[in-house]
């Protein structure tokens, strides 16, 4: 990680300096154990303040959208596929964007540390040979990396970068699908077990729309969930047809274009397992359409093919 985060800053600040690029997109330190955040860097003294490790979750693409300035990304797997998909849908100026690869270990799920932790604050942590201590006030526990990844991380199949200008550090393999089991529980049940699942789940729902905001392939002017004449939705998120509504609703607008990154299902407040219907979504498209999004610059999306073109897969 101390050589990424190295090549990272160095790289940053040559494209600075040299004025290739007038703005670096990447990860600084957080305030708290695990947590890093977005970071904008404008001037190559402050190229030091970028790092990599497993609490750089965000997907960045969601911040390259429409920018009139030439900059420069760090992105790993996911973040180069919403990339692709992006730039397809002319949201991103391909030329005006750099893009520094970096190969992606997954994240650490913070909710998984917490429910570890039972209630005790974690005040330091430390990442060495894929395992990392957890240290709070009387206790130190040391824990596997990989016990913690983010679902999302865990079935990832993509964690190199697919679209990059310059590739720091060495290409990792991709993991397992351990959760393949997950959707298929799921198309064993009933469509009454379904909905009931469905309305259960998203019964938590307070309609804050985080998921929506935390989505880089969310970029509506107007979302439907928003628009008044006519109106779709009440503004009530006590009502959880409405809240099943919304979410349907949006997985289906994702269809062809999510790289199921798992930034929603992170970004929700109450814990809802919103990547349940966005990795059914994935799941769906590649059965179809023989399409994985992200994938290509020059493969168009299913629902984006000319009306009669041939792009089910009959195989």
């Amino acid at each position: 990680m101390q050589e990424l985060t190295k090549a990272i800053q160095e790289t940053a600040s040559r494209l600075l300096q040299d004025k290739e690029v007038e703005l670096v997109v990447g990860f600084a330190a957080g305030s708290l154990p695990l947590r890093n955040t977005p970071c904008f860097v404008r001037r190559p003294e402050d190229a030091q303040r970028l790092v990599w490790g497993y609490g750089c979750e965000n997907n960045l693409a969601n911040y390259l959208r429409l920018r009139p300035e030439k900059l420069a990304v760090v992105a790993k797997g996911c973040d180069s596929r919403s990339i692709v998909e992006l730039i397809k849908e002319n949201q991103i100026n391909r030329e005006k964007l750099v893009i520094i690869g970096v190969p992606c270990q997954g994240m650490i799920d913070r909710q998984k540390v917490a429910r570890l932790l039972a209630g005790r604050e974690l005040l330091e942590a430390e990442v060495k040979d894929g395992q990392v201590e957890l240290r709070g006030k009387g206790f130190s526990e040391t824990v596997p990396c990989a016990q913690l990844l983010h679902e999302s991380c865990k079935t990832c199949r993509h964690p190199n970068p697919v679209l990059f200008d310059i590739m720091l550090g060495e290409p990792v393999v991709a993991g397992e699908d351990e959760n393949a089991g997950d959707t298929a529980d799921y198309e064993a049940k009933t469509p009454e077990e379904k909905r009931a699942y469905l309305n259960q789940e998203l019964s938590r729902c307070i309609r804050c729309y985080a998921c929506r905001q935390a989505c880089p392939m969310c970029f509506c002017e107007e979302c439907f969930a928003d628009c008044t004449l006519p109106r779709w939705l009440s503004k009530s998120s006590l009502n959880a047809q409405d809240n099943l509504f919304f979410q349907a609703v949006r997985a289906l607008h994702l269809a062809g274009r999510c790289v199921d990154c798992g930034a929603c299902d992170r970004a929700c407040p109450m814990g809802i397992d919103l990547r349940h219907l966005t990795h059914k979504m994935v799941q769906d498209v590649e059965d179809i359409f023989g399409y994985t999004a992200g994938m290509s610059l020059e493969e168009k999306a299913p629902l984006a093919a000319p009306v009669g073109s041939s792009t089910l897969n009959h195989s």
